[in-house]
């Protein structure tokens, strides 16, 4: 006899309460029987039998026994019409993390799918979101999440209906612990639910949470609902029957109209977003038809328009320019004969499925067979999976990925639909600019944006995409990277992303010294010897604590102002927080060996810093010629005069070298100069060794050469003009160069102070409209 069977005797002999494990497992069996072509319910049976025994005796905060949690998760996947494996895998969702048994005697009585799909629950269930360290667990949290979806996405849909289950159960918990589930369910799991498409499970997270985050909101809202539900429903019939009969009478399309109130977050969005009060929200209720073809949502699109009055901008078209989740649907919104608005939902009953079970729908059994399980390739194109992984990938600290990952998820509700120049349809975050749009095409072409047209028409990179906008990113191979300004300009967390990474990798080496330096300055400032401190086992206590994957991006981090040389100190120094054993005479002794070696070296460094002091010469200092060795400048020097080369005008601020010119004078140079690098071997042996004097003599001014890139638009030789004249500076040549293409070369010699006040001024014209790039002359 069957578990099944047993139990309907016993429900014959006496009454059983509907939520005891008994019932629910029975209710359990009768959901699968419904989509579930086969009746062998023998997997799902042993699952139940092995749960029921490991967690026999527990009891859940609610002081029911501890098996009515993964009954219930198992019927919410049961509803989403889930295979029996996933099912199985929900009965035991929780067996490895709390009873005797480990994934192996899973894998043996189950097989390795169904091991699979239980472990990868337990890995996401064992990282807590809260702790002393919320944000590195947090992180690592949504790491692992994320990878769990690449690999099977049935163990994130079991998550969310274990999430869901414990939200409908949190009336039993701790009033802080209810708030602080409530805001990880709306700023990861709500927004996960509805990128996987599964609105069944996304619109209950959501008024749970809401019902808990602001109470007196959500029962004010329902309240109001709940009031004119009378009137309302009387309203809503008349539409829906109105609506049946005229297409089947104009059509012949016996469509499934029915009426529906939208869920209470949604509305309460609504009122936050547009600053409403519930009375000035017209369309809180939709009407849906379902029908068999596309061809048919059209033609029902029709008759609604012609019924009642369309209102302008309320059309979208989810059949053609679907959204990321595959979510399909036309949306219209009307005004009534009464002058009421409401929306309306025209789509197939395929399109009905998917929207409600979303990527859960690929499991579904149809016609005695097991539909196709999703394929890799099917994961592969969902593109915003694959930009959640590059993000783990590419943050090189937990804050920065937690919150790219939360805006990244939230960004999805409001899109733009876009085209490349082949036609290609890309969705996009409303609001996004052309660098969001050059990012999602490729890093590179990002990274090498110059400008975009749009439409046929030349834009700023600031523009704000529109739907059904065609968009063509001009490129360069010279162009100098993406601005720090883009971080303002872009939407999307991937573009932000690319752009920090293009930033970090630019002023790596100099950050990786500069992190260094500051670790060193810190601790001699805090009396902290920090090559005791400086350990392989210390180093790595600190990039497991900020996520990070090597020590020199450890390094970076602090020396681009990422992470504090505190936090860095302090890390290090807690695995030498307990007290050190006392030191042996042998030891004492090779310490004092150590400290005399040491004060010997410190002694020939600054005899040869002495040496390399150099002659000053004016503005710089002379410190050796190439061609003699390391030899003093001094005495062969004398009488010498050193002046700016005028080929690449170098500034206080730039690497310089000097050059002994024959008739006894040195030029010096950029180290970059075209010219200089352009000397023969010969010539570079009269090469000289030159740096800025630390304290210039007299306030000098410096002739500068700079190449500004603009699209030759009208006034553009006016505003670089007027910006040059408002900040004072001095222009002493200036030409332009046209091209056929529509760009133009403004070649501008100016005077400036020196590099800081070069970037001042170069900072100034990047503000310029139709300005894509600045260059200085190097010669």
């Amino acid at each position: 006899m069957t578990l099944e069977e047993e139990i309907r005797e016993r429900q014959k002999k006496e009454p059983v309460n509907p939520e005891s494990p008994d019932m629910l497992y029975l209710r359990l069996v009768d959901t699968i029987r419904c989509y579930h072509p086969s009746d062998d319910i023998s997997l799902v049976e042993r699952a139940y039998r092995l749960a029921d025994e490991a967690h026999g005796g527990i009891k859940r905060k609610s002081g029911e026994p501890y098996i009515i949690h993964p009954l219930h998760v198992a019927i919410i996947l049961a509803e989403l019409e889930l295979d029996k494996e996933s099912i199985a895998a929900a009965l035991l969702h929780d067996v490895i993390e709390d009873t005797k048994y480990n994934y192996a005697d899973i894998e043996k009585l189950f097989g390795k799918e169904i091991a699979d799909l239980v472990n990868g629950v337990t890995k996401l269930t064992n990282l807590p979101y809260a702790s002393s360290e919320k944000e590195e667990i947090q992180a690592e949290n949504l790491r692992k999440m994320f990878l769990a979806m690449a690999k099977d996405i049935r163990v994130i849909i079991i998550k969310l209906a274990d999430r869901l289950h414990n939200m409908r159960t949190l009336q039993f918990m701790k009033p802080e612990k209810q708030i602080e589930k409530s805001r990880e369910t709306m700023d990861i799991y709500s927004p996960l639910a509805q990128r996987l498409g599964i609105s069944k499970v996304k619109i209950e997270l959501d008024d749970i949470a809401l019902s808990y985050l602001e109470p007196e909101a959500y029962k004010e809202l329902k309240y109001q609902i709940e009031e004119n539900t009378p009137e309302r429903e009387k309203f809503v019939e008349g539409i829906v029957q109105e609506v049946k009969q005229h297409v089947y009478k104009e059509t012949g399309i016996d469509a499934q109209v029915y009426g529906r109130v939208k869920h209470l977050f949604s509305i309460y969005k609504k009122m936050k977003n547009q600053n409403k009060r519930f009375d000035q929200i017209y369309d809180v209720f939709a009407i849906r038809a379902i029908v068999s073809s596309e061809k048919d949502c059209y033609a029902v699109l029709g008759i609604v328009h012609k019924m009642y009055t369309p209102v302008p901008g309320r059309f979208k078209d989810y059949i053609a320019m679907p959204k990321p989740n595959n979510y399909k649907s036309l949306h219209t919104t009307v005004v009534g004969k009464d002058g009421r608005m409401f929306e309306v939902q025209i789509r197939t009953e395929e399109m009905h499925r998917i929207a409600e079970y979303g990527i859960a729908a690929h499991w579904k059994y149809k016609e005695g067979k097991a539909g196709e399980n999703i394929t890799r390739a099917e994961i592969d194109k969902m593109t915003w999976l694959r930009e959640l992984l590059e993000l783990q990938k590419d943050s090189e600290n937990n804050s920065e990925f937690v919150n790219e990952v939360k805006s990244e998820l939230n960004l999805f509700s409001d899109s733009v639909f876009c085209f490349t120049p082949q036609g290609k349809v890309i969705n996009m975050p409303k609001g996004s600019t052309t660098i969001d749009f050059a990012y999602r095409i490729h890093t590179a072409v990002g990274n090498r944006m110059v400008g975009a047209v749009v439409n046929g028409k030349v834009q700023p990179i600031s523009y704000e995409i529109q739907n059904g906008d065609r968009i063509q990113i001009q490129t360069s191979l010279n162009a100098s990277g993406p601005s720090r300004d883009w971080l303002k300009l872009c939407k999307s967390p991937q573009a932000r992303t690319k752009i920090r990474q293009w930033f970090k990798a630019q002023n790596r080496p100099e950050n990786i010294e500069q992190g260094r330096a500051m670790l060193e300055k810190y601790c001699k400032a805090k009396n902290i010897n920090f090559q005791e401190i400086n350990t392989p086992a210390a180093r790595e206590k600190v990039m497991h604590k900020y996520g990070f994957m090597d020590w020199n991006a450890v390094m970076a981090a602090v020396g681009h102002g990422g992470l504090k040389e505190g936090q860095v100190v302090n890390k290090m120094r807690e695995l030498f927080s307990e007290k050190k054993p006392e030191l042996t005479d042998e030891a004492v002794l090779e310490k004092f060996r150590q400290d005399a070696d040491k004060n010997a070296r410190l002694n020939k460094e600054k005899e040869r810093e002495k040496a390399k002091n150099g002659v000053r010469f004016g503005q710089f200092v002379i410190k050796s010629f190439f061609g003699s060795g390391n030899g003093s400048a001094a005495g062969k020097g004398e009488n010498m005069v050193c002046v700016c080369a005028h080929c690449c005008n170098p500034l206080p601020g730039d690497e310089i070298i000097g050059y002994v010119t024959r008739n006894r004078g040195i030029k010096v140079h950029r180290t970059d100069c075209k010219n200089f690098l352009s000397f023969s071997e010969a010539e570079r042996a009269r090469s000289i060794e030159v740096e800025w004097a630390d304290q210039p003599e007299s306030k000098d001014s410096y002739g500068v050469e700079l190449l500004i890139y603009a699209y030759d638009r009208q006034g553009i030789i006016a505003a670089v003009s007027q910006t040059f004249a408002e900040n004072n500076y001095n222009i002493e040549d200036f030409h332009t160069n046209r091209s056929h293409k529509g760009v133009a070369t403004l070649i501008v010699r100016i005077t400036v102070e020196g590099i800081d006040s070069l970037n001042f001024i170069v900072k100034k014209l990047r503000q310029i409209e139709g300005i894509y790039d600045i260059k200085r002359s190097n010669g």
